[in-house]
């Protein structure tokens, strides 16, 4: 049954996004985060989904008489710079052949992000994209917090098989990241059963955060809720819910999860954080001695004997920033963290325009819970090997698409939003926070 519900959704996708590159994008958005041919168990498992839906949308670009632009912004420039200095690092790469497999995902997933560039113009397009992203990982928010509750967190919450979000950590760093952009779209709501409904899965989102038993996602979790609470104008009312939940959701779990966290404190005692902070070394003396990096492929016996051969433990680097210095070497981190910080100058570019008039009021909320999200990607991500996962990427181009409706105004000439998305006659009031 849930192979020809697969099926019975893709084919009949396909036939409009041939026509519209951004449904394209849509599909692709959905089948590239969410893996949902993972949860059947026939045909459609191991069906080259992804590659058809990417096929489809690419040929769109042919077809379609939408209208298509790069928006070259300075974040989309550096993200082209980053991606063509991978392709340099993978010809130099110490195992290039077993390399080029990692960047061939790479750049599938960079070449899609470039076409949702270009392809995503009006509001309704920017927030469906979020409908999809919020959706694919709120998905499995759902389901691991009502696992968590029903079985008391002893057991972890674990991501679906492939993929980037597998594990418990991944998939704890993206509910992290998705929690925010639920948000937004709970304030533009105008209907109360889509506002009640997604308050819901943010609840069971955080439940299943702590289900998974990350530690990084806790972190990640902490300093999200101080930037929201940092921007909150009403502090102490604010600051009061946010202890009532967390000691509600606190109370949910066991005793073994208190004792996981509490690792925390006491790392040197810990096998795998201990591994992590010796593969963090090992990526710096790459980096050191090659500027290129090693490539894709280093986490190796043998580059171990060679770049920390007093290491007692052999692991990949778990941490976004040192598994980029270590496979791209200095020039690719810079790229990789020029990024993120052009991202939230974008966000604050258009926070600062947007608070001017009602009818922009939707993107002043938007660039800030994505400013969240990244906040919890960018603290989560220094624990998990997630440089390439699409979810932030997306958030980019959320950004970069938004600053693009902003100063065409397209506000002039669309007032509406997606579905449930508030126009500017909406009853639900939008408070702007003091600090922007």
């Amino acid at each position: 049954m849930r192979d020809l519900l697969m099926l019975g959704i893709v084919l009949g996708a396909l036939p409009f996004a041939l026509r519209h590159t951004w449904i394209g994008i849509l599909l692709w958005t959905w089948i590239s985060i969410m893996n949902p041919h993972k949860l059947t168990w026939g045909l459609a498992y191991d069906a080259p989904w992804a590659a058809i839906a990417a096929g489809v949308t690419i040929l769109s670009l042919l077809i379609t008489r939408d209208k298509l632009s790069m928006p070259w912004e300075p974040p989309v420039k550096v993200l082209f710079a980053f991606v063509i200095w991978m392709c340099v690092t993978t010809a130099f790469a110490f195992y290039p052949l077993i390399s080029w497999e990692q960047l061939n995902k790479v750049l599938k997933i960079q070449l899609m992000t470039a076409i949702a560039f270009a392809a995503l113009r009006e509001r309704k397009h920017i927030e469906l994209f979020l409908w999809v992203n919020v959706l694919s990982i709120g998905f499995y928010g759902l389901k691991g917090g009502l696992f968590t509750l029903r079985g008391g967190g002893v057991e972890r919450v674990w991501g679906p098989p492939g993929g980037f979000i597998e594990g418990n950590n991944e998939l704890a760093v993206a509910l992290v990241m998705a929690i925010p952009l639920m948000n937004y779209l709970r304030i533009v709501a105008t209907r109360p059963w889509i506002r009640h409904g997604l308050l819901t899965l943010m609840l069971l989102s955080a439940v299943s955060v702590l289900g998974s038993q990350s530690r990084g996602a806790l972190l990640a979790v902490s300093a999200m809720g101080l930037v929201l609470w940092v921007r909150s104008e009403r502090k102490v009312v604010t600051g009061f819910w946010f202890g009532v939940i967390a000691l509600g959701l606190l109370a949910l779990m066991p005793g073994s999860w208190e004792q996981r966290m509490n690792t925390i404190g006491s790392y040197e005692q810990d096998h795998s954080a201990m591994g992590r902070i010796e593969a963090w070394k090992m990526t710096i003396n790459l980096a050191n001695r090659h500027v290129f990096g090693g490539g894709f492929e280093i986490y190796r016996p043998d580059i171990y004997a060679i770049f920390a051969p007093d290491s007692q433990q052999q692991q990949g680097a778990h941490s976004i920033y040192f598994s980029v210095l270590g496979e791209h070497g200095y020039v690719g981190l810079l790229l990789f963290f020029v990024i993120w910080v052009l991202a939230f100058r974008t966000a604050w570019k258009i926070r600062q325009d947007a608070k001017q008039r009602a009818e922009t009021l939707w993107l002043h909320h938007l660039a800030g819970m994505c400013q969240v999200s990244l906040v919890g990607y960018l603290v989560g991500g220094a624990f998990l090997a997630l440089a390439y996962f699409d979810l932030p990427y997306n958030i980019l181009v959320v950004l970069v698409v938004s600053l693009r409706w902003l100063q065409e105004k397209r506000w002039e000439s669309e007032p509406q939003g997606a579905f449930g998305a508030a126009t500017t006659s909406s009853p639900i009031p939008m408070i702007i926070p003091k600090r922007a």
